[in-house]
């Protein structure tokens, strides 16, 4: 048989028979004094061994080396190790769609937020503080919706163990008796800040509205009165997001609460 005859039964292309010589999965057979290889029934059967593995899913890599185990041990092993990343992969992927149809329930029933897919818990609040805008005259708050935005990153991208503790302060004020209609009340007055100065008089009203909005003991004792950026990334990210007037207010809503604190 010429390459094109071979290639053609085993059902794969010349240029694959090719590939599969330079890489030594397929030996290469001498040249006829024509120059054209000649293939014959044990290269048929050896091509067609090698389509076999690699349609189970296996690598030319690992195909080269099952190949060069004459004792079959380290087929056995190799196609074990695929059967349990197989395994894998389908537990990964019911997992995954089990995700997404709770996802298009939701969004189905109107509740998929816009900063989605989040977590149910977080869905949940993000509904809250929807009801609560929209029983309120005007657009949503800009702070609101800046406040939602980095919850969301905070699920994503904190470690777990920072995640839960903003996750479960913020549970922690939404569950708070009238905690909404207080939260939107400081929105308004942090709003109103966004083009002041630092100094401006309503900074203080602004900053008691929000340590107004965080119910006692959420906070850990001794709370510096000054809130550092680089002390935590999400806060970080916070106070850089904030106008200088807002970041203000924040600041002193933290020296008040440090002080109860005992800060």
């Amino acid at each position: 048989m010429r390459i094109g005859e071979l290639a053609a039964l085993a059902g794969v292309s010349t240029r694959t028979v090719r590939h599969y010589h330079h890489l030594g999965l397929l030996p290469e057979p001498p040249r006829r004094a024509n120059g054209y290889r000649h293939y014959g029934l044990r290269d048929a059967v050896a091509l067609a061994r090698v389509r076999r593995l690699t349609g189970l899913g296996l690598g030319l890599d690992e195909v080269r080396d099952i190949l060069a185990d004459d004792a079959g041990r380290e087929l056995r092993e190799v196609l074990a190790e695929l059967d349990a990343d197989l395994a894998r992969q389908e537990e990964a992927i019911r997992a995954r769609r089990t995700r997404l149809a709770a996802l298009l329930r939701r969004a189905d029933e109107g509740g998929l937020p816009a900063e989605g897919p989040v977590s149910d818990e977080l869905a949940a609040l993000f509904g809250d503080m929807d009801r609560a805008a929209h029983a309120l005259p005007g657009p949503e708050s800009a702070l609101a919706a800046k406040e939602r935005e980095l919850l969301a990153l905070l699920e994503a991208t904190a470690p777990p163990e920072e995640r839960e503790r903003l996750l479960a302060a913020v549970r922690s004020m939404a569950a708070a008796p009238g905690a909404m209609p207080r939260m939107y009340e400081a929105y308004a007055l942090l709003d109103a800040l966004a083009e002041a100065p630092p100094d401006d008089p309503r900074v203080d009203a602004a900053a008691r509205a929000v340590a107004a909005c965080i119910p006692p003991g959420v906070l850990e004792p001794g709370l510096p009165a000054a809130a550092p950026p680089g002390a935590d990334p999400f806060i970080a990210a916070l106070f850089a997001d904030l106008a200088p007037a807002q970041a203000e207010a924040l600041r002193r809503a933290i020296g008040l609460l440090g002080e109860d604190t005992g800060g």
